[in-house]
C-alpha cells in the first residue's frame, strides 16, 4: 500500500469515527468498531513507515 493511500484511509476513518461519535456517542458499538479500525490503520502506518530506533540503554 502506498503511504498516501494509507494516510487517506486513516483520515477517512477518523472522520467517520468523529461523525458517528457525535451522533451515537463514543460508547456506541459502531463508534467502538470504527475506533478499533482506526487503531488498526494507525498501527499499520507505524509498523510500515515509522522507523524504530534501537534504544541506546546498556
Amino acid at each position: 500500500m502506498v503511504k498516501q493511500d494509507l494516510i487517506k484511509l486513516i483520515e477517512k476513518k477518523r472522520a467517520e469515527l468523529i461523525q458517528v461519535a457525535s451522533t451515537s456517542g463514543l460508547t456506541s458499538s459502531v463508534a467502538i468498531r470504527y475506533s478499533q479500525e482506526l487503531d488498526h490503520l494507525l498501527n499499520e502506518y507505524n509498523r510500515i513507515y515509522i522507523q524504530k530506533f534501537p534504544s541506546s540503554a546498556s
